[in-house]
Parts: structure tokens; C-alpha cells; sequence
């Protein structure tokens, strides 16, 4: 079986592959200061929960935006799953042009949703990955990561409106059901909801005249479910991108190892 670990700045996933699918995932807040034996902990009573014992696995993937956490995430699977993880970042060949002015400056999450993108959908895609921060990436249709943009996330957004603004409150983030808001809540979730529309609207309409070809626009992301039927401007949304990429690169490399 294999772990996959997607660590992003809010959130990380820990994903069971028993060779044919996923059969378990779970979340944790991100802390960069959390040990291996403390993850251990955690992830030993998920796993006691659905049947599965830490010395169930025979391989282990990490891809994380948060290098201070990857000596912890490096040895929970060092001294517990008693595997040698694939660390992606670390001289692991991904197997995909990167054509940016600077290869090394490509986030490991970017280039895993554009291989999990690659292999299902054909042709030029962008990706939007809705999380801390909301990335639209370029894939050409050879599969190689053109570059694309990056703008500060949903989440991220409300919070620095509630702590810039003395007098206007934190609340959830929710689709309204109106754009004129008829009280402070309503119009700050109309602000942050319709803006980030527009927002995704308005980016993806330039991206696609600046490319001046077809493509298809994948939503992904901790947040992506939020703009399920919002929005005409992406074509398919796809919770499993992420890993999906992890697994095909460790397909890719126990074929070459």
C-alpha cells in the first residue's frame, strides 16, 4: 500500500492506495512544528479506525509547500511506516517539461495537479487550484507546465477583510443568494463569493486569449466545491487531481527503480 502526503500551507492530506484505489483520506491542519511522533499518533488511531496498521505500507510520497515540515513528514515514514519516502522537490525526475525562467521556483503542488491533470484530460488545460492562495496553471497539451498566476485565496481574503476593517465581523464564506448585500454579512459574502467569480471569470478569459488555443479549465482545491455551478467558466471540477498526480509519479518511478 502506499501514503500519500499533499501538505499545503492550511491543510494536509494523508491518502491509503492499496495498488487499485484510494481506500482512505484524511485531514490535518498544517503545522510546521509538528513532529513525526506526533503525526504518528494521530495517524496510527485513523488507520486502527479503518482496519489498516502503519506497518501496512510499502511505499510512501510526500509533496509539500512547507519545506520546515518535510524533516517531520521525512521521519514519520522513516521510523514508523519503516519505508524511504519519495520526497517530490528532492532530484525526483517528474517527467514533464517545465518551461518557466525558473524551474526550481515551480511549486511541488503545481507541478503534481499538472500531471493528475495531464493524464485524464487531453489537450491545453488550466488549472485552478483553490486553496491558501488560488493558482491558475498553464499545462500545454504535451503536458508541460507553461507557468501561469497566482492570486491570494477565498479564505484568505475574508480573513485579512475582518482584520484590516475594526467593524466588520469574520464570517463563512458561502455562496449568496444575492449579489446586493442587505446587511454587513451579506455584503462581504457577496464581495468575497461573486469577486472571486468574477475573478476566476475574468482570468480565465485572459489566459485563454493570451494562449489563443482551446482549452479545458479544471477546478481543484480545498474551496473549488464552492463555485460548483457558479461559474460557466470551468469545465470540470476534480477533488482527486492532486493525488492522482502524487500516484502517477510513483508509478513512474518504481517502473524506473
Amino acid at each position: 500500500m502506499l501514503l500519500a502526503i499533499e501538505q499545503g500551507n492550511t491543510n494536509t492530506l494523508f491518502a491509503v492506495h492499496d495498488g487499485q484505489t484510494w481506500i482512505a483520506q484524511w485531514r490535518a491542519a498544517t503545522h510546521s512544528t509538528r513532529t513525526a511522533d506526533e503525526y504518528a499518533v494521530w495517524l496510527s488511531q485513523l488507520l486502527g479506525m479503518a482496519g489498516l496498521a502503519m506497518g501496512a505500507f510499502d511505499g510512501c510520497i510526500i509533496s509539500s509547500v512547507v519545506p520546515q515540515s518535510i524533516f517531520n513528514l521525512r521521519n514519520l515514514a522513516r521510523r514508523y511506516l519503516h519505508v524511504e519516502p519519495l520526497v517530490i522537490g528532492e532530484n525526483v525526475e517528474l517527467g514533464i517539461p517545465i518551461r518557466i525562467d525558473k524551474p526550481s521556483e515551480a511549486g511541488a503542488d503545481r507541478l503534481v495537479n499538472a500531471i493528475g491533470a495531464h493524464i485524464v484530460y487531453p489537450g491545453a488545460l488550466i488549472v485552478i487550484d483553490s486553496g491558501t492562495a488560488t493558482t491558475f496553471d498553464v499545462i500545454a497539451a504535451d503536458g508541460g507546465f507553461e507557468g501561469g498566476v497566482i492570486a491570494p485565496g477565498i479564505n484568505l481574503s475574508m480573513e485579512a477583510l475582518h482584520n484590516a476593517a475594526a467593524k466588520l465581523p469574520r464570517v463563512a464564506i458561502q455562496k449568496p443568494q444575492r449579489i446586493i448585500g442587505k446587511d454587513t454579512v451579506g455584503a462581504m459574502q457577496s464581495g468575497v463569493f461573486w469577486g472571486y467569480i468574477g475573478l476566476i471569470e475574468g482570468l480565465v478569459a485572459r489566459i485563454k486569449s493570451e494562449w489563443d488555443r482551446p482549452m479545458t479549465v479544471i477546478g481543484t482545491g480545498g474551496v473549488a466545491s464552492l463555485f460548483h455551478g457558479a461559474t460557466m467558466a470551468i469545465d470540470h471540477f476534480d477533488s482527486d487531481l492532486t493525488i492522482r498526480g502524487m500516484l502517477e509519479i510513483w508509478r513512474r518511478h518504481s517502473t524506473k527503480a
